[in-house]
């Protein structure tokens, strides 16, 4: 381990602005806000600001237990500093996201070196999993900053004994409970409690899990919303957040989001590109992981989340995120170790590939699409490319096969290099590609709604961002005579009579006929 006190060097910093900016920020507002989730926190957020009432959230006018209060509060400030744009209720996101590497890369510097340190960063900002989680306006960046600070803080404090990592690491559980809940505590403890086991010093984990002090910073962080959510809303609160959102959610399949114990094997898979083989790479060295005291921390944080989501009944992509910080920083201490530049770049060249035949391979799946809202937005796939989406892909295509033979550039570099193009491409080209297809016609129904004073009825729908743009609570019922009505194309024959306002990609706005 290197002296931590020496100064930063000025290419690190240089380096991590490039990644983060490239990979957090730029095109961050480019795209509209996806529905289920974005249009969810999103429309609880500008209800928070239009009521004026801070405590408790609220969607479409109902009660909104989903999630505690925190996240809702950073947006509300940031709308409240920008305006109802996308970029506004994302923004809490990328700056978490930010956090996250400055805080990787600072904890690496202090607990291994400062090389590791720099490419821990970039791997951070730049895995293709990382650089879309941080420009979503949901709760998970933030709730993954703070479970990563707390588990930085709490490793520190159990290696070098300094109280102030105890604190840090309460701190950030007490912050993690007020964006996610009891999750924020159970993953660091969980973590802890096995490293400190395998060490034989559960008397170490004792000072930290029960020391008065950390206990009462964070129930004095956590608790005084809690208490007064439920003096407020009642044990509604306790039954909608704690039972139906953590307790059911953890024990079934909630909203359909479930899936067998090997779900997660193909998406830390896809989510680490173009890291792949280092990740394999990582895994092989195993026996020398354990061996390794900061080495073995880290395994256990990424394993004890891969476990954990592995077995609860409600499965999504995002939720691994958690416990990547671990893998990460075990993957920066052995990217060096790769040797083959051909296996090295070969699933990123295989993601290129597929991208640059994403459209005919569209194409060819339409047919094999049972409904018929997927089928009709999908096939508006070539419109909605980029001018620069084939010359990027294919320019980044023929870089990758030079980085496979070029013998000069140090292969991690290279892989560093394309990790941030990459991400840059997604935020660029595809997020606004899939978001202009899916959630463009929603937002230009509302914009139009809005423009001309509608008062609309959803149906057959559940895309929370129309209340954002249209900028209004909208109803859920069946049509009545002379209502005006966002709803699926494919729902139309079910009408009978009715004037279109506005019909696009499977999204149709219609006034029903008196």
């Amino acid at each position: 381990m290197q002296d931590f006190s020496r100064p930063i060097p000025l290419a690190h910093y240089a380096l991590l602005a490039v990644a983060v900016l490239g990979c957090f920020f730029l095109g961050i507002g480019g795209f509209p806000l996806f529905d289920l989730d974005e249009g969810a926190f999103s429309e609880a957020t500008r209800e928070m600001l239009a009521s004026g009432h801070y405590l408790s959230t609220t969607l479409n006018g109902e009660p909104r237990y989903d999630k505690p209060i925190l996240i809702y509060w950073l947006q509300a400030a940031s709308v409240s500093l920008f305006g109802i744009k996308e970029f506004a209720f994302r923004l809490p996101s990328a700056l978490a996201g930010s956090g996250w590497v400055i805080f990787t890369y600072l904890f690496v510097r202090r607990a291994a070196n400062t090389r590791q340190a720099l490419a821990a960063g970039i791997i951070t900002a730049s895995a293709l999993a990382v650089s879309i989680i941080v420009k979503v306006a949901t709760a998970d960046a933030l709730l993954n900053l703070l479970i990563s600070a707390s588990l930085f803080s709490a490793y520190l404090f159990l290696r070098f004994h300094e109280r102030k990592y105890l604190y840090l690491a309460f701190a950030a559980m007490g912050l993690g409970f007020l964006t996610k809940g009891p999750v924020a505590v159970i993953i660091p403890g969980v973590v802890t409690f096995l490293y400190s086991a395998l060490r034989k010093d559960l008397r170490g984990w004792l000072a930290l899990a029960l020391n008065g002090r950390g206990i009462a910073l964070f129930f004095a962080i956590a608790a005084p919303w809690y208490v007064t959510q439920y003096l407020v809303e009642g044990d509604g609160f306790f039954r909608g957040f704690f039972l139906k959102h953590n307790v059911d959610r953890f024990s079934a399949p909630m909203e359909s989001h479930g899936g067998n114990y090997f779900y997660y094997v193909p998406v830390l898979l896809l989510s680490v590109l173009p890291y792949t083989m280092v990740l394999l790479k990582t895994f092989a060295q195993w026996r020398r992981i354990i061996k390794d005291d900061l080495q073995l921390f880290l395994l256990l944080w990424f394993v004890t989340v891969f476990v954990l989501f592995s077995f609860s009944g409600t499965k999504l992509p995002h939720y691994l995120i958690y416990g990547y910080s671990g893998v990460f920083i075990l993957m920066a201490a052995y990217l060096d170790e790769l040797r083959s530049r051909f296996l090295a770049f070969l699933p990123l060249l295989l993601l290129l590939a597929a991208l640059l035949f994403l459209p005919q391979l569209i194409e060819a799946a339409i047919p094999h699409i049972n409904k018929p809202y997927y089928r009709e937005m999908l096939a508006a796939t070539r419109q909605s490319l980029s001018i620069w989406y084939y010359p990027f892909f294919a320019g980044f295509s023929m870089l990758t096969l030079y980085f496979m033979v070029e013998k000069r550039f140090a292969l991690g570099a290279k892989l560093l290099a394309s990790g941030v193009i990459l991400a840059t491409g997604f935020s660029l080209l595809l997020l606004p590609l899939f978001g202009g297809m899916q959630q463009g016609p929603v937002k230009e129904a509302a914009l139009l709604a809005r423009d001309r004073g509608y008062t609309v009825v959803m149906w057959g729908l559940n895309m929370p961002s129309f209340s954002v743009y249209s900028q209004r609570i909208v109803e859920k019922h069946d049509p009545r005579r002379g209502d005006i009505v966002i709803t699926q194309t494919n729902r139309l024959a079910e009408l009978r009579a009715y004037e279109t306002l506005y019909s696009k990609n499977g999204i149709a706005l219609i006034r029903i006929s008196e």
